[in-house]
């Protein structure tokens, strides 16, 4: 058995930049010292781009995780369900989006079974998801289904900057109506969880406003007094470190410049923009509250340069490496496989 943890690498949608990225990742030297990495995708559609990815190591097929040397070649769980003549490249297709899904499934079940460490997935293309039959928002949903998570948040870290969202991949209209108590304290809570996995003892957490600078008093909306405030307050008398809410616009500033370790956004983009901005090749994306470690990129599937070899891999080393990190902490807790993030 390898000293080192085995870290499984979703290829994400065939058709798009993973292949490239997940090849070039894994023969990535910071990442060769840090784990044993393994692509969980197929071997016909990582050849395909082998040659414009410059990669001159071999690709080879294990039967398992446990089986993978981490040295020399390109290990792959071959799965072979996808032929690549059926999913051009930078095309979107049922066969691709379905091939996607199913690495992520894998790795699932792998995870949970304690056969790798942690997973970390390249991107899918939401469209050919949707066109292979899975109805899912992204990845995130993706494994809270799957494994059976009621609680959990999406966490952007770009350096120092580190955001958690009340919501995600919904309509503006429906980001609104899900900042409620409830939810809000539930994502102050797993901002907590965070911080544990990432080594942050005593986490000073920032709530962001909804509205433009925090409703003014209820001059520009009340989800600030009604939802966010009590919520904050409460959030205190169970121990937390928080303040808020904080106008949208100076908040990430503000934790850029090392005041706040955490920001809690409310929405989608209020969240995104910040953190593509300060750093869009190098943000990380962590899914909190799973009984796994799952960490991806934060950037698509980028099927306009598919194919090229253009394609960075930056967020997907940052991913894995952060991903190892967060295992290692999670295994030295005494947590076996399964049990909550």
């Amino acid at each position: 058995m390898p000293t080192r943890l085995i870290v499984g690498i979703t290829m994400g949608d065939p058709a798009g930049i993973g292949p490239e990225i997940a090849l070039r990742t894994v023969v990535d030297p910071r990442v060769q010292r840090a784990c044993v990495p393994v692509i969980i995708g197929d071997v016909g559609a990582l050849e395909r781009v082998r040659a414009v990815c410059r990669v001159r190591r071999r690709i080879r097929a294990v039967g398992s995780p446990g089986e993978a040397r981490g040295k020399g070649a390109v290990e792959v769980l071959n799965l072979k369900n996808v032929d690549p003549a059926a999913c051009p490249v930078g095309v979107v297709s049922a066969a691709a989006g379905r091939a996607a899904v199913e690495y992520v499934f894998k790795s699932i079940d792998l995870a949970m079974a304690g056969e790798i460490a942690a997973a970390v997935t390249a991107p899918l293309n939401k469209e050919a998801m949707r066109r292979a039959g899975f109805p899912f928002d992204g990845h995130t949903e993706i494994y809270a289904q799957k494994t059976g998570t009621r609680d959990y948040s999406m966490l952007l870290l770009v350096g120092r900057l580190r955001v958690l969202h009340v919501s995600t991949h919904v309509s503006l209209r429906e980001a609104v109506e899900r900042v409620t108590r409830e939810r809000v304290l539930t994502v102050i809570r797993l901002a907590g969880v965070a911080a544990q996995m990432l080594g942050i003892r005593a986490p000073r957490i920032a709530v962001a406003g909804l509205n433009p600078h925090a409703g003014e008093g209820g001059l520009f909306g009340r989800e600030e007094i009604e939802q966010i405030t009590p919520v904050i307050e409460a959030a205190r008398a169970e121990g937390f470190d928080v303040q808020g809410p904080v106008p949208a616009d100076t908040v990430f500033y503000r934790a850029r410049r090392g005041e706040f370790d955490f920001v809690i956004a409310m929405y989608h983009d209020q969240g995104h923009v910040p953190l593509k901005l300060v750093g869009f090749d190098r943000g990380v994306n962590v899914t909190v509250g799973l009984p796994m470690i799952r960490t991806s990129v934060d950037h698509g599937t980028a099927f306009d340069i598919a194919g090229t070899g253009k394609a960075r891999h930056e967020s997907l080393v940052a991913a894995t490496l952060l991903a190892v990190r967060m295992a290692r902490r999670w295994r030295l807790a005494g947590n076996p496989p399964g049990a909550p993030v």
